[in-house]
């Protein structure tokens, strides 16, 4: 059994375990925030570490172990096939967590998390900056629910996130979104895809409906030729859409939404997970709301997997 640290007088002590793309962005948050220092960065590259040492002057280890019961607070930013028991030992040892998405690769997984931290009292909150980007604009604000909603989310082929399908990868950013606007039950989920770069799922079109007849339609491509990253939702009075490449928002709806500004999610991610930590309060995202992204994610996936292949006129179709 890990050592539980004590909180002491000070700042609290951070870690950041995976420096890579991602990470590297959490230990430099981490590093603007008042009261927290970041104490220790873990990763199994051995280039890493040394840039790692090299940017952020702080410890650097290939084994994140060593840290358990050594820090207060922590960032996961592993593979997702990891953040499990990664986020578990962590949690174990006293220290809250801020774990990339998703929460887990499995539901059994999620459920457990959401109770161990419950158990242990510490903060469990999950990546979905984008929910920061919306809460700004006021579109979670409306008190009614759109009609239809559709997502599209595609990019070029990076390599990261190929441990998982990419509705996991890219579409769940999506999926948590689409649950903060549409309230309710999921009734129907369809679904196709495509894989070209391995065994999993590199693109996506599904269709999720729900109990009060909400449909959300959702593309999502990492082998694209160009990005393409946009929301269109329909209510009973208009259309809002939102192109998040050139941020032009189009709305013909008589509701009233602040200028699309993407500021620093982030950032803003990271220093909410903070002060939930320094003032015990709740985070703005709930574990049980990233487990209900997963649910609906795992659905999509298992749905595509009985669908087959996309057809190749509507994978092109889609980037046109």
């Amino acid at each position: 059994m890990p050592h539980r640290r004590t909180r002491s007088e000070g700042p609290l002590k951070a870690a950041v375990i995976g420096a890579g793309a991602f990470g590297r962005h959490h230990a430099s948050k981490y590093r603007g925030l008042d009261g927290v220092e970041l104490a220790a960065i873990a990763d199994a590259n051995p280039e890493v570490r040394r840039g790692s040492f090299a940017a952020h002057g702080v410890h650097a280890v290939a084994d994140w172990h060593e840290l358990l019961g050594r820090v207060d607070l922590v960032s996961i930013c592993t593979p997702a096939v990891t953040h499990s028991t990664i986020v578990r030992a962590f949690l174990n040892s006293g220290a809250h967590v801020l774990v990339e998405k998703p929460i887990a690769t499995s539901l059994d997984e999620a459920d457990a998390l959401i109770a161990l931290a419950e158990e242990t009292g510490r903060v469990l909150t999950v990546g979905h900056q984008e929910r920061f980007v919306f809460a700004r604009t006021g579109l979670l604000d409306f008190p009614d629910s759109p009609k239809e909603v559709t997502c599209w989310r595609m990019g070029p082929w990076t390599g990261r996130g190929a441990d998982v399908s990419a509705v996991l990868d890219l579409m769940i950013h999506d999926l948590d979104l689409m649950h903060q606007m549409i309230p309710g039950e999921v009734s129907d989920v369809q679904a196709r895809s495509h894989a070209e770069m391995g065994r999993l799922a590199d693109e996506v079109s599904a269709t999720v409906t729900f109990q009060n007849g909400a449909v959300a339609r959702l593309e999502t491509s990492r082998i694209a030729v160009n990005r393409r990253r946009g929301m269109r939702a329909v209510y009973h009075d208009g259309v809002v859409e939102i192109d998040f490449l050139t941020r032009k928002v189009r709305n013909t709806t008589k509701r009233r939404l602040a200028p699309l500004e993407l500021g620093d999610p982030l950032g803003e991610s990271v220093a909410a997970f903070v002060k939930a930590v320094q003032e015990g309060t709740s985070p703005l995202v709930q574990p049980q709301e990233a487990r209900r992204a997963l649910e609906t994610a795992l659905l999509i996936d298992e749905a595509s997997e009985c669908a087959g292949d996309i057809p190749r006129q509507m994978r092109y179709a889609a980037y046109a």
